[in-house]
Parts: structure tokens; sequence; C-alpha cells
């Protein structure tokens, strides 16, 4: 089955508003569990996880959408880390395993979904980004 060209900027948009909505839950996690972050996480999760790959989706509507692409990819890529580095390698209460009680099972399943969706999402915004990237053929 061919693919159409705008097809794979569909398949980004569908990943920014699943991965909001999966933010959202987890941001409810996040206050259940009374798991605060610090300063720079709000600041950090309000602006690149959150507001940034819906700037990136608009874009990607636009002639920008070379930059929308690649602020995608590098929005998804710094919420992988982000996250990944918080809930499964630190040693603070934003790991998964400090987690206890009534939202112990949401705060963990979304932080998983969380990191596939975000590690899928940065590999799709690469590949748009390498796509708008290609010079145009005329055949």
């Amino acid at each position: 089955m061919n693919q159409t060209p705008s097809q794979p900027r569909f398949v980004a948009l569908a990943l920014v508003l699943i991965h909001l909505v999966v933010s959202t839950i987890h941001g409810r996690a996040h206050q259940g569990a009374m798991v605060t972050l610090t300063t720079f996480g709000y600041i950090y999760v309000a602006a690149v996880i959150t507001l940034t790959p819906l700037v990136a989706a608009a874009l990607l509507f636009t002639r920008k959408k070379r930059i929308g692409a690649l602020l995608f990819a590098l929005s998804m890529l710094g919420s992988f880390l982000f996250g990944f580095w918080y809930h499964f390698l630190s040693e603070t209460s934003d790991n998964v395993a400090h987690v206890s009680g009534l939202w112990h099972s949401m705060f963990l399943w979304t932080a998983i979904a969380l990191a596939v969706i975000e590690f899928a999402a940065t590999l799709v915004g690469f590949r748009l980004f390498q796509a708008a990237s290609r010079p145009r053929s005329n055949a």
C-alpha cells in the first residue's frame, strides 16, 4: 500500500495527541501519589513535554514542516530522556519504585506508556525530518 505524503504527519499528530492524554493521566497520578517535581521539572514538563509537541504538530501542516518535524523529534527525545531518567534511573520520589499505594499502578503504567510513545515518536519525528530535508524528485 502506498503511503501518501501527508500520512506520516497524521501519524505524528496522533502520537502528539495520545502523548498528551497519557501525560495528563500521568500528571494525575503524580498528584494522587503526592509526587512533586522541582521548579525546573515543572517548567520542563510544561515547555518541552506539553507545549512543544503541540507547536511542532501544528508546524507539520504548514510550509514549516521541516522545522516542525525537527522540533517534534527533539521534544519527544527530550521527553523520553527526562522521563526515563526520573521514572526509572534516578533515586527521587519520581522513580516508579518509590511510588506506593493506590496510585502505584497508574503511575507505573503511564510512565512505561510514555517511554514507549516518546521513543516511537522520536523515531517518527526524525524520519519526517529526513523526508522533509530530501530534495524532491521530478519523477
